[in-house]
């Protein structure tokens, strides 16, 4: 047997050999079925190598009715040279989802990180437009039909750079200028006409200056686009949140999503977690205060029934990025998921349940 078909063949079966082996949650559903019953998908991302981990596996399975691959659908592990690419570990992990009956979004196929060395000293201006689009034609196109969504652009707009319309200095932007996000949109819609396609981005969720500058520009980079006829479908938001003392207000969130929901574009959180570099060092207490803001935040965007989805950017705290891009002052590993890294539902985990149990259903298949 080749080692691309056991890989296959062990994603699709791993979590049923291991279910009996992960935490019982006591007295609550899955996540997957409250928000079942909403009509909403809940989810995480998810890495190879978790996916390797029985016990793990198995929690993603039980909880989860949709994934993203956390970085194996990104330029760099897919196409690591010009002219070779790579889907071993993707194709696994698609493999493992359909046979749970999880949906998968697609993360991402044009952003200014994650690109191969190749690339970066490649691309010009004369090569740029036909990088992208054959890049997304293949990669979106090996997946056609299987991808629930695609995060087509990622994080586009960067403020501090000064640009028209608060774009970022990419290697895209400065290649191919402002059009380049609407060629990588008409190219996934070529590969994949049937994925919803998705503008990604973070900082808009608090209220507080600065973020209200990210919702209008992104509000003006997606009246443009559908003034357009570009198929951006979909806004996800990311949902990096950061708790302190003194919670956070969401409340200038409520006319964003209104307006969003006026354009008649669907809403997914894409990556949540709670940073919690600036609460005390006391467990129980640092977890409580992380739950009321995921019971707060879900709260907001959930009393909106364009919002479709709600995925956290992991599901235990295991491995969580924020340890090593943003670690506590006091050295002890952050809690930022509804899982501990011992796979024990967290106050976080009920505070998601309550949010989900509350929240109306959502009005139609949309999602």
């Amino acid at each position: 047997m080749r080692r691309r078909e056991f890989l296959q063949i062990s994603a699709g079966s791993i979590a049923v050999t291991a279910l009996r082996g992960i935490p019982q949650v006591p007295e609550r559903p899955a996540l997957r079925e409250l928000a079942g019953a909403k009509n909403l998908l809940v989810g995480s991302a998810f890495s190879f190598a978790q996916m390797a981990r029985p016990e793990m596996a198995a929690l993603l399975a039980q909880q989860c009715s949709i994934m993203v691959c956390e970085n194996e659908l990104k330029w760099g592990p897919t196409q690591p040279e010009r002219d070779r690419y790579e889907f071993e570990h993707a194709d696994a992990m698609v493999v493992f989802a359909e046979a749970h009956g999880q949906k998968v979004r697609g993360h991402n196929l044009c952003w200014h990180q994650s690109n191969p060395a190749w690339l970066e000293t490649t691309i010009t201006p004369g090569n740029a437009a036909a990088l992208l689009r054959q890049h997304i034609l293949v990669v979106a196109g090996r997946y056609r039909g299987k991808i629930h969504s695609w995060d087509v652009v990622n994080e586009a707009i960067h403020l501090e750079d000064q640009n028209a319309g608060g774009l970022r200095n990419s290697v895209w932007l400065k290649n191919l200028g402002e059009g380049y996000i609407e060629l990588a949109f008409r190219a996934a819609a070529e590969a994949d006409p049937g994925a919803i396609l998705t503008y990604n981005d973070f900082g808009m969720e608090h209220d507080a200056p600065d973020q209200e500058r990210k919702r209008n520009a992104v509000l003006g980079l997606l009246r443009g686009l559908r003034a357009r006829g570009a198929p951006v479908q979909a806004l996800g938001i990311q949902s990096h949140l950061t708790a302190h003392l003194v919670p956070p207000r969401f409340h200038e969130l409520h006319g964003f999503l209104k307006e969003l929901g006026k354009m008649g574009l669907r809403v997914f959180i894409t990556e949540m977690d709670v940073d919690d570099r600036d609460l005390p060092a006391d467990v129980a207490k640092r977890d409580r205060m992380v739950a009321g803001l995921y019971r707060d935040y879900l709260r907001t965007v959930l009393a909106h029934d364009h919002v479709r989805a709600v995925l956290t950017w992991g599901l235990a705290d295991r491995g969580t990025w924020l340890d090593a891009y943003h670690p506590r002052g006091d050295g002890q590993k952050k809690r930022p998921l509804p899982f501990d890294a011992e796979l024990h539902a967290k106050p976080a985990f009920a505070a998601m349940c309550e949010a989900i149990a509350e929240c109306p259903a959502r009005s139609e298949e949309r999602v």
